[in-house]
């Protein structure tokens, strides 16, 4: 596998001295912003849709230093009740859908988005108890009025691309479990997958090394973030899982991000490699760097070097002692 980053933590250096950064760190990959959350520091969208020339020029610079593009991500919500949000959303999704296919890159990773209660409701409304019975009530519409007929449209749309979704399995939208994954990936269309992010999966109680087999049997896993996440059992005592209180609130809150093998030992992340080899993943691991106690810098090489002291680079040998 190769590692990448996302490239969203570097958004104040220009395009080129980001890249210089990254391929002089080690690596072998970029995923870059095209809009929404992540922004577009770096990938003017409209300018590269418009210009072959201008496409030429960008991936020049990329391959050139020997980088390739992992994948491109505008994560936001494209079926939010905002129906101007959802609009902006959705814009920039299909956008990005055909900048990846004139490039070449083969994943766009996003959120799967959430709706509101009904269609009058103004907020996005994210279900998490069904009882009392107005929660299920809400999910079920939700599902079956919302979500699926979107993914449907749109996973067909990036499957005539020839582009994979990477959904981000995140709290405060749908899809943010295996199982809601699989479920609208059924609903839909194998262009729909995960973009697998283990630090949003431990805060939940879910075992990231169980999830890449559950979803690597099925072939789910387009892309893949490498974040840690450090559980606080004393202050998930006090405020629970579902902690409300800022990111910034380091001290109390339940869980925190943190680099690749400050929240987790390096024996995890050597497991989690080793289940993304087994279970079919051999693509690129993407460091995403949210890390609140260390600066862009420090957090960013702590965890290549955590990685590059984990990660499987080459083909497996041939089984000479069975």
């Amino acid at each position: 596998m190769k590692l990448g980053v996302f490239t969203v933590l570097f958004a104040e250096k220009p395009f080129e001295e980001m890249l210089d950064y990254v391929k002089d760190a080690g690596l072998s990959a970029v995923e870059i912003g095209t809009g929404g959350n992540p922004g577009t520091a770096h990938c003017n969208v409209d300018e590269l849709l418009e210009s072959e020339e201008k496409r030429n020029v960008f991936m020049d610079k990329v391959q050139s230093r020997g980088l390739t593009i992992s994948a491109l991500s505008c994560h936001d919500n494209p079926i939010s009740p905002n129906k101007q949000h959802a609009h902006e959303s959705h814009d920039a999704f299909t956008k990005t859908v055909l900048l990846a296919e004139m490039l070449g890159v083969p994943v766009v990773n996003t959120f799967s988005g959430t709706p509101g209660s009904n269609e009058d409701s103004k907020y996005p409304n994210w279900p998490v108890t069904p009882w009392p019975t107005e929660y299920s009530d809400i999910l079920k519409w939700q599902w079956e009025e919302k979500l699926i007929p979107y993914w449907k449209e749109q996973g067909q749309f990036a499957q005539d691309h020839g582009i994979k979704v990477g959904l981000e399995l995140h709290a405060g939208f749908l899809v943010h479990t295996p199982y809601t994954l699989l479920k609208l990936r059924e609903a839909t269309c194998d262009a729909i997958g995960a973009n697998l992010d283990p630090s949003h999966l431990w805060w939940q109680g879910i075992d990231p090394v169980a999830a890449i087999k559950i979803l690597g049997k099925e072939n789910a896993i387009h892309h893949f973030h490498a974040k840690d996440t450090y559980i606080d059992q004393d202050n998930v005592n006090m405020y629970g899982l579902t902690d409300m209180q800022a990111y910034s609130e380091i001290q109390t809150r339940a869980w925190s991000f943190r680099s690749v093998g400050y929240g987790h030992s390096i024996q995890e992340w050597s497991n989690i490699v080793s289940a993304l080899r087994t279970y079919g993943y051999d693509y690129v691991i993407s460091i995403e760097h949210e890390d609140p106690i260390m600066s862009v810098d420090e957090g960013f090489r702590a965890a290549v070097k955590n990685l590059k002291a984990v990660n499987i680079e080459e083909s497996p040998a041939d089984m000479w002692w069975a």
